[in-house]
């Protein structure tokens, strides 16, 4: 039994949201997000020290984070760094959630 096109594109709306869902419902993924909008954007070695955190476990909480489209990664030279994906954020919060993750410039 095939299932219809409608239900398909239903079924993929639902895997991103619970995608979304999931990366946000950690504290150190909320703490990332909040430490990358008060800053615009951090690199991996300022994240480290602000979050007290190895590499390697705030390198597997941005992978997580990137996957679920929250956070944009940009690569200059060797370094990494992290932005908010505002666009995406304030789509699915709330009015009272979103306004933690909002710049001071509004964006």
């Amino acid at each position: 039994m095939t299932i219809p096109v409608v239900d398909q594109k239903l079924e993929q709306t639902f895997k991103t949201y619970e995608k979304r869902f999931k990366a946000l419902s950690d504290h150190k993924r909320l703490h990332i997000m909040y430490e990358i909008t008060q800053a615009n954007e951090l690199c991996v070695c300022d994240l480290t020290d602000k979050l007290h955190l190895p590499q390697s476990k705030l390198s597997y909480h941005l992978k997580i984070l990137m996957d679920a489209n929250l956070i944009t990664k940009e690569t200059r030279g060797t370094w990494s760094y992290y932005k908010l994906n505002t666009k995406e954020v304030n789509h699915i919060l709330s009015e009272e959630l979103c306004c933690l993750f909002r710049t001071n410039d509004g964006s």
